[in-house]
């Protein structure tokens, strides 16, 4: 489990971490949100709580996202941190984990909640249904799977609720939008 500062703020997020997921974006979101007060739980998109990131680093997280579902309203917005994401979801894509994935993409969305992610983490929201005339920034090589929103050049977007980074490299652009809109709640 991930040692959290005791928080004063409202704002609450969930955190969903692909299996492998990338250690490099992860760490910046728990790490902002640890300095910066935000209270998170981390839900592997996986069968179990422990998963690894891309170079091999082993995890155990507060839960798996099965238990996640239903319980949307108890957050502020959900990210999606990516991995190797594209490559194991089509590999998968069936598999119960990535099913709940997609419905609490689709709950977030549809409940107004902020919808976060760098990467590929436009194209599951595109895949979730939730994207519709958003702009997003997306990893270069998932750009043309964007249909129903609109994939941009740009390092970091924020369109309304969605606030997305083409890759973890870009996360420090778009950290301090969030944050600001966090602690705005």
């Amino acid at each position: 489990m991930f040692n959290r500062k005791k928080t004063t703020m409202a704002a609450k997020i969930a955190v969903l971490a692909v299996n492998p997921v990338n250690g490099s974006g992860l760490f910046q979101y728990l790490e902002t949100f640890y300095e910066n007060g935000i209270d998170y739980r981390v839900y592997a998109v996986a069968p179990t709580t422990e998963i690894k990131t891309n170079s091999g680093v082993r995890l155990i997280v507060d839960d798996v996202v099965a238990r996640l579902k239903g319980h949307e309203d108890e957050f502020d917005g959900v990210v999606f941190s990516c991995g190797d994401a594209v490559p194991v979801f089509q590999e998968h894509s069936a598999e119960p984990y990535n099913v709940d994935m997609l419905q609490v993409l689709q709950n977030f969305a549809q409940k107004g909640k902020i919808m976060i992610g760098h990467c590929a983490a436009a194209l599951l929201f595109e895949k979730a249904g939730v994207t519709k005339g958003r702009r997003l920034a997306v990893h270069p090589l998932a750009k043309p799977a964007i249909v129903h929103g609109t994939a941009t050049d740009e390092a970091a977007e924020v369109d309304g609720n969605f606030y997305t980074a083409q890759q973890e490299h870009a996360l420090p652009v778009l950290l301090p939008r969030l944050i600001d809109r966090l602690k705005a709640l």
